[in-house]
């Protein structure tokens, strides 16, 4: 019959096309319904247009633990998609990947789109009917059973179908949390999203001014109500609006936590690996060396590159013109110690447009860990960022995706 498959897939994004491509690979008349005019709009941006395809974490049970309270729920289905299966995936369609910093694995390419030319090729190969710029209107179901979806101006029906909507990560992307609506609607307990992993809003315009300036080792440290909490060590970037970067996505929901309690504040220390002492010693034999000259060009072989005169201006009446020989042993004093505590004011947490990965979703104990199948319609399967999973940043949420849309697309 017209408009009657054996599964419907609702998403055309990374779990969505893996879901369809494997559904299809099994003999299955799919169809793939996306709301945009072209699938995988999030999955072509993601790390920063390079892809960070998964984390190839080999200990099974440590890569599962970044999953948190789902780590256990996982199991099975990592068992019949994990890392390595991703990586024989891929590779075996043409595309190799490459093992950078912390595990995170990218195609060798460092493109997105080619990861995307990859699912694109998988669908094409398995004769799946993609209907694009087709947004889904409602979802029908009762007594266990989804019956039917209407789709555009049309009804369609099938056999299964699976929801790869994404959550609301990226909304630009067409990611707007559609599919949250429906589940809840069909009575599922879906718990509201937040941005999780996510750069940081700050007061300081110096911080500001620093826009595009990232550096490799430093510390900072938070603080409620000048109360010390937790510290960072590792790479930050500055942005026009505060501070991201892999060490604060990944810190964000718990600085969310900290600004639900009252005021949050950090310190920045440019040199972790020295005391003050130290960096006081080394700062004199720079000077040292260059009396004659002006602070502002000294303080560069010092201070991380694009820097000195933002730090500079940080040092009330202080003249960065000056030559060295007229700097005081007090102001050197004063800029030790900020080099050491940089002062900023954490504002908030930055929206879903920022986010990398948003929680919320369908509590997991209302799903069948093994198939991805809901426990309240036999007929429906759930997989990706609909499902209520916190996980950091570092490949985690697309291999998420790949396990879950593969297993999805196996049992509908």
């Amino acid at each position: 019959m017209k408009n009657t498959y054996d599964v419907i897939v609702v998403g055309g994004g990374a779990s969505g096309m893996m879901a369809a491509g494997r559904a299809a690979e099994r003999g299955k008349r799919v169809l793939l319904l996306e709301k945009n005019i072209t699938l995988g709009e999030k999955l072509k941006i993601t790390g920063g247009g390079r892809c960070n395809i998964t984390n190839a974490e080999e200990d099974e049970h440590l890569l599962l633990s970044h999953y948190g309270s789902a780590q256990q729920f996982l199991y099975s289905s990592f068992s019949q998609f994990g890392m390595k299966d991703v990586f024989s995936f891929f590779e075996a369609r043409g595309l190799s990947l490459v093992i950078q910093a912390e595990k995170r694995a990218f195609p060798a390419t460092e493109k997105a789109t080619d990861v995307f030319r990859v699912l694109d090729s998988y669908l094409k190969k398995g004769k799946v009917d993609i209907r694009t710029g087709t947004p889904v209107r409602e979802v029908l179901g009762q007594n266990g059973q989804i019956e039917k979806i209407i789709a555009g101006n049309q009804r369609f029906s099938a056999t299964s179908y699976i929801f790869a909507t994404g959550g609301k990560s990226h909304p630009e992307t067409g990611s707007t949390g559609d599919g949250f609506g429906w589940l809840r609607k069909l009575g599922h307990n879906v718990q509201d999203p937040t941005p999780t992993i996510v750069p940081l809003k700050v007061h300081d315009a110096w911080i500001k001014n620093l826009a595009g300036v990232s550096i490799d080792s430093l510390k900072i440290t938070f603080f409620l109500n000048d109360q010390k909490q937790f510290l960072l060590k590792g790479r930050i970037l500055f942005t026009h609006f505060g501070l991201s970067g892999p060490l604060i996505l990944n810190s964000a929901g718990k600085v969310g936590d900290l600004l639900e309690e009252g005021t949050v504040t950090a310190q920045i220390d440019l040199f972790p690996e020295l005391d003050l002492g130290s960096l006081d010693k080394k700062v004199i034999e720079v000077l040292d060396s260059h009396k004659n000259k002006l602070l502002k060009n000294v303080l560069k072989n010092i201070l991380p590159e694009g820097t000195s005169l933002i730090i500079l201006s940080l040092l009330q009446d202080l003249d960065p013109e000056i030559q060295v020989n007229n700097f005081t042993k007090e102001t050197r004093k004063r800029l030790v110690h900020l080099l050491k505590k940089l002062p900023v004011h954490i504002s908030g947490l930055m929206g879903f447009e920022r986010a990398v990965v948003a929680d919320g979703g369908i509590s997991v104990s209302e799903i069948n860990g093994k198939t991805m199948q809901s426990r309240l319609y036999s007929n429906l399967f759930v997989t990706g960022d609909l499902l209520h999973i916190n996980r950091p940043s570092g490949g985690y949420s697309l291999q998420l995706c790949w396990t879950t849309g593969y297993v999805a697309g196996n049992h509908a």
